[in-house]
């Protein structure tokens, strides 16, 4: 079997594990497509999810869902404004030995898991939310100078309420940049809350079967990183993301008006690995330029800063990436 023959197969081999998850998700989660595919994007990078929707859209129940459909360890963390650093991450306690002896012993926190649901993360203080930087990160935690390994793959799936902000603490910059993506849940239609009003008032409790287990979600992750990125492509990623720089060599108009910042270099390495996913979706084994641009507003609009002006005319982040994404050119000469 040549080496293309091979990259094909197994291809296929993903297209087929994906849909079997996504299959099982459906049967419990009504509708919500883009946002599915995105967490299960940020599944075979091997990144973070922020979920950002008003109360009740079902963010909590999808990714509940998902721990269910995957063979891994799940907790759930009710972030609350009295949360503190060592409900997440752990402590040392004392603890008497059968000898009598007292010792201190690191009792580990629930951020041991491998799927971790942050539930509204941003009603959690700063100093609580930082703790989770280095968790995000590295996969590990520091605790009096003790580094602990968590079990590989580790998600972080995080929610947030973008209406309510009595109670709430806006997440660091540094914080948000750690997150794959950042997924807006919309409303759901007339025929899908005709749907969900099926589903959910007739007593029927459906269960997804586990389809999916952590070696193998390890596996798709490196198949990801081997698919084919085109000198040409990574360029437009480069120019798209140095384009979200004020005042930098590719800034726009747009740009220079209404950003304070742009975005990290963590999101041209986002975009070449979330396009990377399309592509193999698609079937191919190299990514185009349609690929980068269908998962460029998920993966950017968490990573820019609007100034005042922006704020004062109420432009979005979206706005300002819509319109980057339309007048930077694919190719340049040079």
């Amino acid at each position: 079997m040549s080496i293309a023959e091979s990259m094909e197969k197994r291809a296929a081999q993903f297209v087929e594990r994906y849909r079997a998850v996504y299959e099982q998700i459906a049967r419990v989660i009504v509708g919500h497509d883009d946002i599915v595919h995105g967490v299960l994007t940020a599944l075979f990078v091997g990144g973070h999810c922020l979920l950002e929707g008003v109360p009740g859209l079902g963010k909590t129940l999808l990714v509940r869902t998902l721990a269910k459909v995957l063979d891994l360890d799940f907790s759930r963390i009710q972030f609350t404004p009295d949360l503190m650093p060592a409900d997440i991450l752990g402590t040392n306690m004392v603890m008497e030995t059968p000898e009598g002896r007292r010792i201190f012993e690191f009792q580990r926190g629930p951020i041991f898991t491998q799927i971790c649901l942050a539930d509204e993360i941003n009603r959690a203080t700063p100093k609580t939310q930082s703790a989770m930087l280095e968790t995000m990160q590295e996969g590990t935690v520091t605790a009096s100078g003790t580094r602990y390994e968590l079990k590989k793959p580790f998600f972080v799936m995080a929610t947030q309420n973008p209406i309510e902000q009595e109670g709430t603490y806006p997440l660091p910059e540094a914080q948000l940049d750690r997150f794959l993506l950042k997924l807006i849940v919309g409303y759901s239609d007339r025929k899908q809350l005709s749907a969900i009003i099926e589903r959910t008032t007739r007593g029927e409790i459906v269960e997804p079967a586990r389809v999916m287990d952590g070696p193998e979600i390890l596996q798709w992750q490196g198949l990801v990183r081997e698919v084919v990125l085109a000198g040409h492509v990574q360029d437009y990623i480069v120019r798209l993301v140095l384009a979200t720089h004020p005042d930098g060599q590719f800034a726009l108009p747009i740009t220079n008006q209404y950003l304070r910042w742009g975005a990290s270099p963590r999101a041209a390495q986002t975009l070449a690995l979330t396009a990377k996913v399309r592509a193999l979706l698609d079937g191919r084994y190299n990514v185009s330029f349609e690929d980068v641009r269908r998962v460029f507003l998920p993966s950017m609009r968490h990573r820019v800063i609007v100034n005042f002006e922006a704020q004062a005319e109420s432009v979005e982040p979206d706005q300002i990436l819509l319109e980057l994404l339309e007048k930077v050119p694919e190719k340049v000469e040079g």
